[in-house]
């Protein structure tokens, strides 16, 4: 016993101070793009047909979030006249349309605190389903529980049963295989419970987006409550929207 205090002595505390101090990503970090609108036209279009995603509309000069796995391609064709990725994790939004965007996010805050906040206090329980995932999101989401960020301090935690949930995080682009687990898990859920789609698979798809094998995003077949664009999101953003949302 006191070795493992002797121990814990030295290391000292661990934990992230966010939010109460702001973290600052690693410079190679992508985050939020944001798009020039007064880029040439022709600037766009050839950033448009070179994205790997159909996420850029060269029209309207807006990006999809939840299409963009953040390569940056189209940054380094513009040479950050047309599109420029910032360090800005706070990726979530409450409406799939508000993803669409040319670099500005509502604030989330302001929505959940009329909507959620209230609802679920200070203690929420979460059931995660992987529906056919490639566990890139998945670990993102695991890392929660390590020292640094102790998602628990916060009042939230991952459940094994759906019956003891408030909210259901689905990842995966939802394949035929996982749909049926997917509903049952949610109806097994007592009311009230909300819906987290965390990851471009299940909003948009993600790269299997047109698959006849998955289902045509989350918000066919649920009720979402909250989006967490990224591929896969980084632990700061999965964070950030839980805080923002519920706390």
């Amino acid at each position: 016993m006191l070795k493992v205090l002797k121990n814990r002595f030295e290391q000292g505390c661990k934990t992230s101070k966010y939010p109460q101090v702001n973290v600052e990503l690693p410079p190679r970090y992508r985050g939020l793009p944001i798009i020039d609108q007064q880029a040439p036209d022709e600037l766009a279009v050839r950033c448009s047909e070179a994205c790997p995603e159909d996420a850029l509309d060269a029209t309207q000069k807006t990006l999809d979030l939840a299409r963009c796995t953040f390569c940056g391609i189209c940054e380094d064709l513009s040479e950050g006249k047309f599109v420029s990725f910032t360090q800005n994790f706070e990726l979530a939004t409450a409406d799939r349309e508000h993803l669409v965007t040319d670099g500005s996010l509502p604030d989330l805050a302001a929505h959940s605190k009329q909507h959620f906040k209230k609802l679920f206090g200070r203690s929420l329980q979460l059931r995660q389903v992987s529906a056919a995932g490639c566990n890139a999101c998945e670990a993102d989401l695991n890392v929660l529980a390590t020292p640094f960020f102790d998602l628990a301090r916060f009042g939230i935690n991952f459940v094994a049963s759906p019956r003891h949930a408030d909210g259901i995080v689905v990842t995966g682009p939802i394949s035929r295989n996982m749909k049926a687990a997917l509903l049952s898990t949610y109806e097994a859920m007592p009311a009230p419970k909300v819906v987290i789609a965390v990851g471009n698979c299940p909003i948009s798809g993600g790269v299997f987006r047109g698959s006849p094998e998955i289902a045509d995003g989350l918000e066919s077949l649920l009720p979402v409550d909250l989006f967490i664009p990224g591929c896969p999101p980084h632990p700061m953003t999965n964070l950030h929207a839980l805080l923002s949302f519920f706390k």
